[in-house]
């Protein structure tokens, strides 16, 4: 995934573009992305609030990009036929194709949702599903990938489709250096919540913030809710209301997240055996490992080792 071009149509929402636009730039040591903006007829085009911004491409930029990408407007019911048959022209020949927030009802105009689950911003998702009732609609999920389509949910969620997207074509360090110049954690799992109850506390403001902080710093062992919840000074109960409020996600998913991100780095990063892998992040044995990394990564590690680990006589990254 090298060349991305972004559908912009009238109205599109300005922190949207911006968003793809920071992350699909080129970076010194990173992807060498060639990110390019299109519409339907090219030149000034309105976005909110108030704003124009000027597009030098038109369609034909669709047919030969890596990833094409259906921003957000501010519409979602009207899109036009051209931007709809190139959507379905890539998808034909094998483009990546993505939307987040209501560009996911050009995908689904296009007949690339059809079978397939989807998300879109939560205020849209009931209309969504009720004008393609073919589209398996997962109204409470950041993103979903299908494969070769993905969809985002609306706002912040865009980003979190984009790292997860550059995570799974270019490896976890590349997401994470993304991740890091732009200030926004590096990897947020799709069956996340779309909105908490309350943000994430800031790290010794909060005993639950601690205990994340030390519990990121003891994957290699078993960790029990009971013992999370006895470092945070709570019971188990309030212990798993109070994270579910701040993460999105219960313990024992987390958990499994930060091993297999630790895992990621590991493989990406070091030619440690696959059982000392497996041992640093908590699992028994490296059955356990595969069994949980390819389920959730879609791919077993050694795969993953041989797609994204440095080659050999290169120094760590």
């Amino acid at each position: 995934m090298r060349t991305v071009a972004a559908y912009a149509p009238p109205g599109t929402i300005s922190f949207g573009l911006s968003l793809v636009a920071e992350v699909f730039q080129p970076r010194a040591g990173g992807p060498d992305f060639a990110f390019e903006l299109c519409t339907d007829v090219p030149g000034p085009v309105a976005v909110d609030p108030g704003l124009t911004v000027t597009v030098g491409h038109g369609l034909d930029r669709l047919a030969a990009a890596d990833l094409v990408l259906a921003l957000p407007g501010l519409g979602y019911a009207d899109w036009s036929p051209a931007s709809v048959a190139a959507f379905r022209a890539a998808a034909d020949r094998g483009a990546l194709v993505a939307g987040h927030c209501v560009g996911a009802f050009l995908l689904a105009t296009a007949g690339l949702l059809d079978g397939r689950r989807a998300t879109t911003h939560w205020r849209f998702a009931d209309r969504l599903a009720e004008r393609f009732p073919a589209v398996d609609v997962r109204p409470d999920l950041l993103y979903v990938d299908e494969g070769r389509v993905l969809t985002g949910a609306g706002a912040a969620a865009g980003l979190d489709m984009c790292l997860h997207l550059i995570r799974r074509e270019h490896g976890a360090a590349v997401a994470a250096a993304i991740a890091r110049e732009l200030v926004v954690p590096p990897h947020r799992d799709g069956g996340q919540a779309q909105y908490a109850a309350v943000a994430m506390p800031a790290a010794g403001a909060d005993p639950l913030a601690e205990v994340l902080d030390w519990a990121v710093g003891q994957l290699h062992r078993p960790l029990s809710v009971d013992e999370l919840a006895r470092r945070a000074l709570l019971s188990r109960r309030t212990f798993i209301r109070r994270f579910r409020a701040a993460t999105g996600v219960a313990p024992g998913a987390w958990l499994i997240g930060q091993r297999l991100r630790r895992a990621e780095e590991l493989l990406e990063t070091t030619d440690l055996p696959m059982e000392e892998v497996a041992r640093r992040v908590g699992y028994a044995s490296a059955a356990a490992l595969r069994d949980q990394f390819t389920r959730r990564r879609g791919v077993p590690p050694s795969r993953y080792r041989h797609s994204f680990g440095q080659a050999p006589g290169q120094p760590p990254r």
